[in-house]
C-alpha cells in the first residue's frame, strides 16, 4: 500500500508521492503531508551506523515512495549523494552536523540534488515543468544548481534583492540557461506570497507550475534523512534519546526533523531556534500566533521569515488547522508541541558573540544560522543540567565562507573557501529586478 498525502487544508482529494511533488502547493493552497509516516524500529535506526549516507537516503525514501523500481530509486540516491555530511565533536556530548558539503555549500543541496532526479521521473515525455522557488538565501542556489540544464524543465527564483549575500546572489545569477533569477524589491515573505499566488491563479492553468521550496513534500522528506542517519553514527545504544538544535525560518528542516521523530526517531527535545522573527517562540509560550509583517533583518538572512510556511504543516502533526495565511482554524495540541519543543529567539548580538566565543574556545569557525542554533541548545542546557550527558547535535546549515564579510568583522579572518565558491566573481550575473507586486509577476509568467 502506497503513502497517501493530504493538504492540510483538507479541501483537496488525497493523493500520491509524484503527484504532490509535481503539484507542489495542493489546489485548496494547503501544503501535502503524508497520510501516514512509516515507522522504523530501533534495529533499522542503528542499521546506517557506519554506512553510506545514500543508504540511510534509500531506505527512507522507499518507505514513502511508490511507482518506482528498487533498482532505479537506489541508482538515484548514489547518483544523488557523492557527498555526505560532517560531524564534528565540540564538547562534552555536543556535536555539530555540518551540511555544507554539497555543490552550493548549504544543507539544500542534500534536499535539492534529490528532487531533481525525483521530479523528471514522472515528467511526461516533452512535457515542459515550470518551477517557482522563493528564496531567503541558499535555497535558490541549491535549486539552481541541482536543476541546471535538466530538459523540459525552467526554474524561475524570486529573492528579496537586500538580503541574500553577494555569494548566494551568484550563486543563482551567474548559471544562465534554464536557470531565470528575479530580484524583488521587498522581503522573503513577498516573494513567497508572490510564488503561492501563481499557483492557486486560474489564469495560469496553462502552466505546469510546481515548487522546490519546502513547501513541496520532496524537500522535506530527503531532509529527514541526515536526522536518522546523524543519530545513527553516535548513538552508543540502541534507543539512545537526542536533542536537536535547527536554526529555523520556513521550518523546512525542523518539519524534516519531526517526520524522523514520526519515523521513530527516539528525539527527547527539539530545539527550534529562530533569529528575531520570534513569532514562533511567542506562538510556542502563549498559544495565540502573530505574523511578524514585514519580517526582521538579520545577518541569519536565510532565517528573516516574518511567517513559516511549514508551521500549517506543524500544527497540523499536532492535531490542529491553520491555513495558508496564518489563522489558527483549530488550536494543536500546545502541551504535546511544548513537550516535544523547546523554542527561542536569538538576537544578532548573541549570535556575533556565539561566533566569536566558540572560535576562541573551540577553534571553529560558525556561520550566523549554525550560531543561532549552537547559542540556543548552550543556553538550553544550562537552563536544564539534568540533560547534560545527554547526546546532542546542532546543525550548521551553510559554509561560513558564504559570510565572508561578517566572519571578518567579528572574527578578524577570511574564511576558508570552498572550491563551489571560489570561482563566482569571475562569473556574469543577470537577473531581473521586479517591485513585489503579484501584477508584475503574473504578467512576467504569462509570457513564458
Amino acid at each position: 500500500m502506497s503513502t497517501q498525502f493530504h493538504s492540510t487544508n483538507y479541501r483537496a482529494p488525497k493523493t500520491d508521492f509524484f503527484t504532490a511533488v509535481l503539484t507542489g502547493q495542493a489546489p485548496d493552497r494547503g501544503l501535502y503531508m503524508p497520510e501516514s509516516i512509516p515507522r522504523l524500529d530501533k534495529a533499522e535506526l542503528q542499521r546506517f551506523s557506519g554506512a553510506p549516507y545514500h543508504e540511510a537516503a534509500n531506505f527512507v525514501l522507499r518507505a514513502y515512495l511508490d511507482g518506482i523500481s528498487d533498482e532505479d530509486l537506489l541508482a538515484k540516491c548514489k547518483k544523488a549523494y557523492s557527498f555526505m555530511p560532517r560531524l564534528e565533536k565540540a564538547g562534552g556530548n555536543k556535536h555539530i552536523l555540518w551540511l555544507d558539503t554539497g555543490p552550493t555549500a548549504s544543507f539544500k543541496d542534500f534536499a535539492a540534488q534529490m528532487m531533481s532526479p525525483l521530479m523528471g521521473h514522472k515528467l511526461g515525455r516533452g512535457e515542459k515543468l515550470v518551477i517557482l522557488t522563493a528564496t531567503s538565501g541558499d535555497t535558490g542556489s541549491a535549486i539552481a544548481n541541482a536543476f541546471h540544464n535538466i530538459p523540459n524543465i525552467e526554474i524561475i527564483i524570486l529573492f528579496p534583492i537586500a538580503e541574500v549575500t553577494s555569494n548566494q546572489r551568484k550563486q543563482m545569477t551567474t548559471l544562465g540557461g534554464n536557470v531565470k533569477t528575479i530580484a524583488v524589491s521587498g522581503k522573503f515573505d513577498d516573494c513567497q506570497a508572490m510564488v503561492k499566488e501563481a499557483f492557486a491563479d486560474e489564469r495560469l492553468k496553462g502552466l505546469k507550475l510546481s515548487s522546490a521550496n519546502s513547501i513541496n513534500i520532496a524537500r522535506l522528506i530527503p531532509q529527514s534523512v541526515y536526522f536518522i542517519w546523524a543519530y545513527a553514527q553516535l548513538a552508543k545504544a540502541a534507543g539512545e534519546e537526542v536533542i536537536f538544535s535547527i536554526p529555523s525560518g520556513n521550518f523546512g528542516d525542523m518539519m524534516g526533523a519531526i517526520l524522523a521523530w514520526k519515523m521513530g526517531l527516539p528525539v527527547k527535545k527539539l530545539i527550534v531556534a529562530t533569529n528575531a522573527n520570534d513569532e514562533f517562540p511567542a506562538f510556542l509560550k502563549t498559544g495565540t500566533y502573530n505574523k511578524i509583517e514585514p519580517s526582521r533583518m538579520c545577518i541569519s538572512n536565510a532565517m528573516n521569515v516574518g511567517h513559516p510556511s511549514n508551521l500549517t504543516r506543524l500544527v497540523d502533526v499536532f492535531g490542529g488547522r491553520m491555513d495558508e495565511k496564518g489563522n489558527l482554524l483549530k488550536a494543536p495540541d500546545m502541551e504535546k508541541m511544548r513537550g516535544l519543543i523547546h523554542a527561542v529567539s536569538v538576537s544578532d548580538e548573541e549570535t556575533r558573540k556565539c561566533i566569536a566565543d566558540t572560535y576562541k574556545e573551540e577553534a571553529i569557525v560558525l556561520e550566523p544560522h549554525g550560531a543561532v542554533a549552537w547559542y540556543a541548545l548552550g543556553e538550553f542546557l544550562r537552563e536544564h543540567e539534568e540533560d547534560a550527558q545527554t547526546l546532542c547535535i546542532s546543525l550548521e546549515t551553510a559554509n561560513p565562507a558564504k559570510f565572508p564579510e561578517e566572519i571578518n568583522r567579528i572574527l578578524g579572518i577570511s574564511p576558508v573557501v570552498p572550491e563551489s565558491l571560489s570561482k563566482l566573481d569571475k562569473l556574469k550575473e543577470d537577473y531581473l529586478k521586479m517591485d513585489a507586486d503579484y501584477a508584475g509577476f503574473y504578467s512576467y509568467l504569462s509570457k513564458i
